[in-house]
């Protein structure tokens, strides 16, 4: 365009190489030349190369007087100069100048307006305090994701928990308040202060791990195994099935944390080193207790050749897994991923170093009712276990593949209190930014949140101190449904953030929220809807699911209904 300007500029105007002017009384100048601002200096003289634009304005730079309040003299110069250089040819017409303007539209295709040198600044009409409100929440309007390689669409889920491996039942277990805690069996805790937890019994793998290796294998690492090809199956990637065969395994991952890693087999190796010495500790006490051989593993197994690792957060682990598996998708590294948590650390060296803690309930002669968060009555967390997996994938992979979804992830957020080892921030400042920046990822407006599943584990800090950080960011309450599925299987540490997103998603689904168990009497700063001891229909709109462990960690993930 530039090009274009200075030729036809030319063609209408021809003027001499160079044309000099001085200003009068060495007074320096800016002449703006649309589109080329020239300056002068101070008693020296101007070349104005023959390519201008006819709309020159003289004006005074910034750190000079103003063009509006020039002197007399040299604001009557300003227009000569002007004339001047928008001179025809024929320079004894008394009608160049404006001939000049008359004929500038025809010649560039612009409408150019004589110059003129108001004496005061033009008042700018002032728009009300409403109108500058609206064009503000306007401009400043969350907006979700609409391209398909970079929406995050949940397609399958599996778990393995202390109501069993089905989601289905798991969900129907929850909408009927039912507790899943119980007096531990697996070893004798009689010697302990806290006798109960959430314990799995009964679990079977059969069909799923062969007999060698489930004999072989943690715990944490069954329930790993377990729930990632159940989750698969939900999704119609079974292993062997064609969907399966045709994934592109390079860009198919497995991203299951935890929290504690395999503890019974470290554990077994700590015994084995102290009894009987080092000759008899199992080769597979290293392989077996880290924290990344689950997703290995499971990866080994399905034949995902994508990213591939573990998070440890403590209890925000499943969450910080379902973020960065997210992030993968939307950056492109895959297609799908496998993610969420596992936790099996009810033995006596994990019990015992909770109790150390002072983090633990010990209402040995009521288990059931033991875990009640946002009761004044409550004294600590009740520990559970199991897994809780997603299968993850961009909504274009999906609708390829004609993949059954079931809700879309629509974002979230993670960071740290940098506060206490153990303790939240009481001001729930670390928490609130949290979930406002998950909100922000996900392009939603505080207003649009209708359902919270809550971190909530039934301690005395804890508790409120969530509650406090929720207020900060929703100032109407009052469509907001909050529970806690720890009330009923108890807090399974890296693997309640799996969990409770499998809960939030059902609740998505089915348009029922489950109770919070146990509620005898609310604190009195909890002045939410708890959902307490009874279900509730409740159509979501949006949801969150919070998460938070020792060291600070804070994570939050959105969930919505599916819309095309």
């Amino acid at each position: 365009m530039h090009s274009t300007l200075k030729s036809k500029v030319q063609q209408s105007n021809p003027l001499p190489r160079a044309s000099t002017f001085r200003c009068n009384k060495g007074k320096k100048y800016i002449f703006d030349f649309l589109p080329f601002p020239i300056q002068s200096t101070k008693n020296a003289s101007l070349q104005i190369q023959k390519s201008i634009h006819p709309s020159a304005v003289c004006r005074a730079p910034p750190r000079h007087r103003h063009p509006r309040r020039l002197s007399g003299l040299h604001r009557r110069a300003a227009p000569r100069l002007f004339n001047y250089l928008t001179r025809s040819p024929d320079r004894g017409s008394p009608t160049a100048s404006s001939a000049m303007h008359a004929n500038a539209p025809h010649t560039l295709g612009l409408h150019v307006p004589p110059p003129a040198f108001p004496r005061r600044r033009e008042r700018l009409r002032r728009r009300s305090a409403a109108a500058v409100r609206a064009a503000v929440a306007t401009s400043a309007a969350p907006q979700r994701e609409t391209d398909p390689r970079k929406r995050v669409v949940i397609t399958g889920m599996g778990l393995a928990s202390v109501f069993g491996n089905e989601v289905d039942a798991f969900y129907d277990r929850l909408l009927a308040g039912e507790s899943g805690v119980g007096t531990i069996d697996r070893f004798d805790p009689g010697s302990f202060p806290t006798r109960f937890a959430g314990q799995i019994r009964g679990f079977s793998s059969e069909g799923y791990i062969d007999g060698k290796n489930d004999r072989r294998l943690d715990d944490c690492i069954r329930y790993c195994i377990l729930s990632g090809k159940k989750a698969l199956e939900s999704a119609g990637l079974g292993t062997g099935s064609d969907a399966h065969g045709k994934l592109d395994v390079g860009k198919a991952g497995v991203l299951v944390g935890t929290g504690m890693g395999g503890l019974t087999a470290f554990s077994d190796a700590i015994q084995n080193l102290t009894e009987k010495g080092y000759k008899r500790i199992s080769p597979f006490f290293i392989p077996y207790s880290i924290t990344n051989m689950g997703s290995a593993l499971l990866a080994m197994d399905v034949g995902f050749m994508g990213p591939n690792y573990s998070i440890s957060t403590a209890c925000a682990t499943s969450n910080f897994c379902f973020y960065a598996a997210a992030n993968h998708i939307r950056r492109g590294d895959a297609d799908i991923i496998v993610a969420g948590g596992t936790e099996a650390a009810i033995l006596p060296i994990g019990l015992g170093g909770f109790v150390a803690c002072r983090a633990l309930s010990q209402r040995n002669d009521d288990p059931a009712t033991a875990s009640r968060p946002w009761d004044t009555g409550r004294d600590g967390f009740v520990m559970g276990e199991g897994a809780g997996v997603l299968v993850m994938e961009s909504l274009e992979h999906a609708m390829k593949r004609g993949a059954p979804i079931v809700a879309e992830y629509l974002g979230g957020a993670v960071n740290c209190d940098a506060y206490h080892l153990t303790d939240p921030r009481s001001d729930g400042m670390g928490v609130s930014s949290c979930i406002t920046k998950s909100l922000q990822d996900a392009g939603v407006a505080p207003e649009e949140v209708n359902y919270i599943n809550a971190h909530a584990t039934s301690t005395l800090a804890g508790d409120l101190a969530e509650v406090r950080a929720i207020k900060q960011v929703f100032k109407n309450t009052s469509e907001i449904k909050i529970n806690s599925t720890k009330s009923m299987i108890g807090h399974c540490l890296g693997a309640a953030g799996g969990l409770e997103a499998i809960a939030t998603i059902k609740s998505i689904t089915t348009g029922w929220v489950h109770p919070t168990i146990n509620q005898f009497n609310p604190e009195p700063e909890v002045n939410f809807d708890t959902v307490a001891n009874e279900k509730k229909q409740h159509e979501v709109n949006v949801a969150i699911s919070n998460s938070f462990g020792f060291g600070g960690h804070n994570s939050v993930v959105v969930f919505a209904p599916f819309k095309l």
